[in-house]
């Protein structure tokens, strides 16, 4: 730095009052702090999820009708999920507009869809809230169908997570296994041989009704599947 440069430098510093010094103080601190906490981020394994907390939680009732009037109605419900992006990159002040850093909610992306590609919804309530650089976005207002879903899948996956531990008990012995068995494996020899007899009778018996029917329609005049014969003529008779 130049001599002059210098004294401007000083002469400013004369200027600033006391209390304004004190607050350049403590934002330089709170930068170098921040700068330590990304450093020590980057230093962690990858293998290790970090938890990071929620900031900046907002609400805001997004209009998507103006924009998705000039849209082919066969492209409008995927228009409107990029409308609902771009809309919160601005507001977000997201750096460089990427829009791969905003997160939808299933829930929302539901809601958006429900009345198909061509009618989507003309505006929407959202609840956003950063996670570091990412910003996710959810419904305010959850309808009642979607509630309904939303508590469906919780429950299914609650039970899954109950049949998981049950699985992951130890496995029984095999002394165990033997006292738990059914009545039915452990029958005695004496009920087999009565359930045999009676199957055999159940068969004698069919066989009989088959033979009676069977000779029922020997008596009978023309038979069951007997030829049919034509009547014959009284003058040929004689």
């Amino acid at each position: 730095m130049t001599e002059k440069e210098k004294k401007k430098g000083e002469k400013v510093e004369e200027k600033l009052q006391p209390s304004e010094i004190e607050a350049k103080k403590q934002d330089t601190k709170v930068s170098e702090e921040i700068q330590k906490k990304i450093e020590e981020m980057k230093g962690q394994k990858k293998g290790k999820e970090v938890e990071v907390p929620r900031s900046e939680e907002r609400e805001y009732i997004i209009p998507l009708r103006a924009k998705l009037v000039k849209v082919q109605k066969y492209r409008r419900a995927g228009k409107a999920i990029k409308l609902v992006k771009e809309f919160l990159v601005r507001h977000m002040k997201v750096r460089d507009r990427d829009l791969n850093k905003i997160r939808i909610d299933t829930y929302l992306n539901d809601f958006i869809w429900t009345r198909g590609i061509k009618n989507p919804p003309t505006k929407v309530k959202v609840k956003v809230f950063r996670e570091g650089e990412i910003v996710r976005v959810e419904l305010a207002e959850t309808p009642d169908r979607l509630k309904f879903k939303k508590a469906k899948l919780e429950n299914r996956d609650k039970r899954a997570a109950e049949m998981g531990a049950k699985k992951k008990k130890a496995p029984r012995t095999p002394a165990d296994s033997e006292k738990k068995k059914p009545e039915s494996a452990a029958e005695p020899e004496g009920n087999k041989e009565e359930a045999k007899e009676k199957k055999a009778a159940v068969v004698e018996a069919g066989n009989k009704m088959e033979k009676a029917a069977a000779k029922q329609s020997k008596h009978m005049t023309k038979g069951l599947g007997g030829p049919k014969t034509k009547p014959i003529r009284k003058a040929l008779a004689k």
